[in-house]
């Protein structure tokens, strides 16, 4: 399904505000999670973390695999096969969307956030493992959205994206079972990696409307 002058886009319509709201409240989830994780460890962390870690103990074959999903190679492997996908159903700005955001997420949490909030906290904040699964997890709800994949049950596709969440959070759960990170620390990874995500599609948007509009601006050489 098509526009009459262009690609449909990623967030369409309603969900192009709804995106925007998100995005924003990642942005404020990043910030609180920052604030609230000060204290070394912070308050909220204080108080998470041990149920955590007492709850999960008993699965500790779990906790070895789960945070694999999350690590840079099985990482690139999701991204490859999104990016096919997405090629060999020519949506262009699906496979833009997915080579884009997800590198985008884990380099902004890996070479920027960490080197300058997480040395103010004197932890790995915010969670890289956390950031890969979530912006994994909102690339492929977005690419679900998709008119192309409505005629796949709209009760299977958010089944699907549930799925894929609660894959995303049992990572970020993981990690802080494994006391490899704490909980300030996979929530803010979570919003970095919704957020990038986000930010990606609504950017994308933005350039095949300006793309789309840019031949009606020309005048007319007959004119």
């Amino acid at each position: 399904m098509r526009y009459a002058s262009g690609p449909w886009p990623l967030l369409p319509g309603a969900r192009r505000a709804a995106g925007t709201a998100l995005l924003v409240a990642c942005l404020a989830t990043v910030l609180a999670a920052f604030l609230a994780g000060r204290g070394h460890p912070g308050r909220l962390d204080t108080a998470l973390d041990p149920r955590i870690q007492s709850g999960l103990a008993r699965f500790p074959t779990l906790l070895h695999q789960l945070p694999r999903l999350g690590g840079l190679p099985e990482v690139a492997l999701m991204t490859l096969a999104l990016a096919l996908v997405c090629v060999a159903t020519r949506r262009w700005s699906g496979a833009v969307l997915v080579v884009v955001a997800v590198p985008g997420a884990v380099g902004l949490t890996q070479y920027v956030l960490k080197p300058s909030l997480g040395v103010l906290l004197g932890q790995a904040f915010p969670s890289g493992h956390a950031t890969s699964s979530f912006v994994l997890a909102a690339v492929f709800a977005i690419l679900l959205a998709d008119p192309l994949y409505r005629r796949v049950p709209r009760a299977l596709r958010v089944l699907l994206v549930l799925v894929a969440l609660v894959i995303a959070a049992s990572v970020g759960t993981a990690m802080i079972a494994n006391h490899a990170h704490v909980f300030t620390d996979v929530v803010a990874g979570a919003a970095v990696g919704t957020g990038v995500a986000l930010a990606c599609a609504l950017s994308v948007d933005l350039a095949l409307g300006r793309a789309r509009r840019a031949p009606a601006e020309q005048p007319d050489p007959a004119g």
